[in-house]
């Protein structure tokens, strides 16, 4: 079982930053490839960025690609999602997801993934 907790949100200016967490409990969290997935309200839940279990692989949405780094360090049990350049329409809920491998389906699709945090709240102001 794992339990994955972000924290890290809040109000910033486009053209600003801010660097997510996600802390990880957990024997197997360093075996697990994790995700990062957004939610603006009333629409669907958007693939971010995901990272393999070495973090030797990483793959970006294209809306974010260029601005957006993900990384993990499995000594702490965290990965971060560090956003610069933040955008209005990157205001969303931000989820820190896991995958365990069980399911073979495309990284971006989050029925992939077996655990969700419950999620931080990410606003840009225009």
């Amino acid at each position: 079982q794992v339990q994955l907790v972000e924290s890290g949100g809040g109000l910033v200016q486009a053209g600003g930053s801010l660097r997510l967490s996600c802390a990880a409990s957990g024997r197997t969290f360093s075996r697990y490839d994790m995700g990062w997935f957004r939610q603006a309200p009333g629409k669907e839940r958007e693939f971010v960025a995901t990272i393999s279990w070495s973090g030797g692989s990483t793959y970006y949405a294209d809306s974010v690609k260029g601005r957006f780094t993900i990384s993990r360090d499995n000594a702490k049990n965290t990965v971060y999602l560090q956003m610069n350049s933040l955008k209005p329409e990157g205001t969303a809920v931000y989820y820190c997801a896991g995958d365990s491998g069980r399911v073979e389906i495309a990284r971006t699709n989050p029925r992939k993934y077996d655990y969700w945090g419950q999620g931080t709240q990410v606003t840009v102001s225009s």
